[in-house]
């Protein structure tokens, strides 16, 4: 059964029961890429890596130690709108991976000396992902579209951002955000609850407060809040449905293929139709070589290796693309495959048919990954953190089973119309 409690300061704990020998567990903040503020962009990543970096009780090599040591593995990431540190471990040694997490989250000291170092180490994670053109127009065409938006700057900032931070920086980013009554932590374990709530956690012991703001800064747009919801009163209005959506964009780049992208914004995550475009990207792009566009672009016409469909929900708008790479010369060929699936979806609705076996692949897809118990805890995890209660696969399925043909057409002929969409091209240089 699952179970959730408040921990002193205001720490929420979600447990998941699970019987296997490997316990799951770690934090997550309610503090991402659009909780930074102007001339903050990237810190929100780089404090993720500091947070390793030493404690009050740990140096840098024995956080590693005190986890790697025990055969467990502790990671963490940034997105948008949260960071979360996590780590899998033998269940006999939870308590341990609960007390480094905990210290680490809350009492990391960011020694100037590791920030030094560590700007490096993330100077060369952006440019490796500048290298990677399949990877990188995902954040520029999110950039566009969210343009003048909190969530409209990438999560990995800048080289230069990042080597002008300095400890205090991150000493101050983390006194704003990452606060107890700001967090949740999870754990996927049977015994979790007894084990939590016997042994003393390494809580802040005082009130933590923002140190003073350098000269000209600004407050974030943001505050942290121990309400499970983001209050609306505290960020920018929600953008309208397609956003600042048309347009077409495109780029030179030093590489072999042509890269594509178009989409336009979407359903935020409070939004019940986000649903039917749930299962409607699922057709189009999703995981199975049966989905129209890979049938289209890659079995039928052989012009793809990769071509794919996503979508994203933040807590006031969303986001919905399609991505493919291909030779530059077959780039217009595979838009108007592209633009073709699109209007089969908003000129018919699916057959009654269509509709079952549409619902049955989801069904089975979701239940497949639900077996991957980490990614489940930390998707479980999260939209805890958002909304204040978890989503098991049953509930995902009774709004997936809800829906109607004319539900999933109607979510077509909103969002798919070629004024509403953005496209952003990466060209070749040649070309």
């Amino acid at each position: 059964m699952r179970k959730n409690y408040i921990l002193p300061k205001g720490l929420r704990v979600v447990e998941l029961p699970s019987e296997s020998p490997v316990a799951i567990c770690g934090i997550a903040v309610h503090a991402g890429t659009r909780h930074e503020a102007p001339g903050q962009y990237g810190l929100a990543h780089f404090c993720e890596h500091l947070s390793f970096k030493g404690t009050a009780r740990r140096s840098a090599m024995r956080i590693l130690n005190d986890i790697e040591g025990l055969g467990g593995e502790l990671n963490a990431f940034t997105n948008k709108e949260d960071t979360v540190f996590y780590c899998s471990i033998l269940r006999q040694h939870l308590d341990k991976a609960l007390d480094v997490l905990l210290d680490i989250v809350f009492n990391s000291t960011f020694p100037q000396a590791e920030v030094e170092k560590e700007c490096e180490v993330v100077c060369d994670e952006i440019e490796s992902y500048e290298d990677s053109p399949a990877d990188l127009i995902y954040d520029e065409f999110e950039n566009i579209l969210f343009d003048g938006h909190p969530l409209g700057h990438n999560i990995l900032g800048t080289a230069d951002q990042v080597r002008a931070y300095t400890s205090d920086d991150a000493k101050r980013f983390t006194a704003q955000w990452y606060r107890p009554e700001n967090c949740v932590m999870f754990i996927n374990h049977p015994e979790a609850h007894p084990q939590t709530k016997a042994h003393p956690l390494p809580l802040p012991k005082e009130e933590a407060h923002p140190l003073p703001l350098p000269k000209g800064g600004e407050e974030s747009h943001l505050h942290p809040s121990d309400s499970s919801h983001t209050d609306s009163k505290t960020i920018q209005p929600p953008l309208p449905l397609g956003g600042a959506g048309g347009g077409l964009f495109s780029r030179h780049r030093s590489t072999h293929q042509a890269h594509v992208m178009l989409g336009t914004t979407t359903y935020a995550a409070s939004d019940d139709r986000r649903w039917a475009l749930y299962l409607l990207n699922n057709i189009l792009g999703g995981p199975a070589m049966n989905s129209r566009l890979p049938l289209s672009l890659r079995e039928r016409h052989g012009l793809v290796y990769t071509v794919e469909s996503s979508m994203t929900s933040y807590s006031d708008t969303g986001l919905w693309t399609v991505y493919f790479g291909c030779d530059a010369a077959d780039t217009d060929r595979c838009q108007r495959l592209v633009r073709r699936e699109l209007d089969r979806l908003m000129d018919k609705p699916l057959s009654a048919a269509q509709l079952k076996a549409a619902k049955r692949q989801l069904h089975g897809q979701l239940a497949i990954a639900c077996e991957n118990r980490e990614q489940f805890t930390l998707d479980y995890a999260r939209t805890f953190l958002h909304t204040g209660h978890g989503r098991t696969l049953s509930d995902v399925m009774q709004h997936i089973d809800a829906l109607t043909s004319a539900d999933l057409q109607q979510c077509a002929c909103e969002l798919f119309t070629p004024e509403r969409l953005t496209t952003l091209i990466y060209e070749p240089s040649s070309c």
